[in-house]
């Protein structure tokens, strides 16, 4: 254990450490590639060159500097744990408050792929309407999946719009959503099945998932509150890693949903 921490302040209390191993990690460097990069001098870039080949992470050849074996064990998991870091401190406040227990454990592994995430908050004069950046979005794409566990009474009117537009739509509604859509708007739930270009699912557990929807422009994502009170904020991000974690998430809910054929 004593070794370990000496491993981890070696490589976390030095930025310039840090960022050298991550920048040795696709191929050995010289040294005036390595000043180049980190934006330093001879002078202070030396010392960290040497503690690292001290700590058996860096071995110079000739007049090249290459990660150890050791060193490439490190850094090729280093990057995704900062990855990882970055999404969760961008918005820390929000994830932090939130029940991550209905993300399941291969994509919690994966929160790194969430990059670049806006927070969306509700207007407290449009607290009960869609954000409008959202419906912009929506608006724009080509196929849609979403996931919903509480019932919103723009999708009576949202969804199919989109689908006279030829929009590829897939949506999964907890049991209880579909049924206070199918016991109160059952005429415009039946003219959503109708759709050929439309498929909508019953999800028969507790997700823990207020909302989600990936289309394919943005991913939307709405955690639940530890605090079991809803708030209606959500992260955006139109990353194409993020629109993949997405949809990973829907293929992963769709094997438990149960496909809706009439009503």
């Amino acid at each position: 254990m004593k070794e370990q921490v000496k491993l981890t302040k070696l490589i976390f209390l030095s930025e310039k450490r840090k960022n050298l191993l991550l920048f040795l990690k696709d191929k050995p460097r010289s040294i005036a590639e390595i000043q180049e990069h980190l934006s330093t001098d001879l002078v202070s870039i030396l010392p960290q060159i040497k503690k690292l080949k001290e700590g058996n992470l860096v071995i110079q050849k000739e007049h090249t500097y290459e990660l150890s074996l050791m060193g490439v064990i490190i850094t090729d998991k280093m990057q995704l744990f900062l990855d990882t870091l970055d999404v969760l401190e961008d918005n820390l406040d929000y994830w932090t408050k939130r029940n991550l227990t209905g993300i399941p454990a291969f994509l919690r592994n994966r929160l790194f792929e969430l990059k670049n995430c806006k927070l969306i908050l509700p207007e407290m004069s449009h607290m009960f309407e869609l954000n409008h950046e959202f419906i912009e979005e929506l608006n724009l794409s080509t196929h849609v999946l979403g996931f919903a566990s509480y019932f919103h009474p723009s999708f009576t009117t949202l969804y199919p719009r989109l689908a006279k537009k030829g929009v590829e739509i897939s949506l999964i509604l907890t049991e209880p959503v579909f049924q206070r859509f199918k016991k109160d708007f059952r005429e415009e739930l039946c003219t959503l099945l109708n759709f050929k270009n439309v498929r909508v699912f019953s999800f028969p557990s507790d997700p823990k998932i207020a909302d989600f929807i990936v289309t394919d422009r943005f991913f939307l994502l709405t955690l639940l509150s530890m605090e079991k009170l809803f708030e209606h904020e959500s992260l955006l991000s139109s990353e194409p890693e993020a629109l993949k974690w997405g949809t990973d998430l829907f293929s992963h809910m769709l094997k438990e949903a149960i496909q809706v054929k009439e009503v």
